[in-house]
């Protein structure tokens, strides 16, 4: 399944929630404490993500967006269990 995810770097603190309607569509908003300096951001928002879907941080791959605040993620596991947490993080 993939994900859009807009990140927030240099937040005070983690956190996975929120929506955010870009040009690309639908994004899930990811804020992270790391800075965007040396991937540490992008590192950081694939921990997050794997631990609000409740998947390995193995299953999930930046697709696109290495160096953009907004990325494309691969999350590996079935629609079904990973379909309906992500709508509860896009409230």
């Amino acid at each position: 399944m993939r994900i859009l995810v807009r990140v927030k770097p240099g937040a005070s603190r983690t956190a996975v929630g929120g929506r955010y309607d870009g040009p690309s569509g639908v994004a899930l908003v990811v804020a992270v404490a790391a800075r965007a300096v040396e991937g540490q951001a992008t590192k950081a928002v694939l921990q997050a993500v794997a631990e609000a879907l409740g998947v390995r941080r193995s299953a999930v791959t930046l697709v696109r967006g290495a160096t953009s605040r907004d990325k494309l993620l691969e999350v590996a596991g079935s629609e079904a269990e990973i379909g309906p947490k992500l709508k509860q993080l896009l409230v």
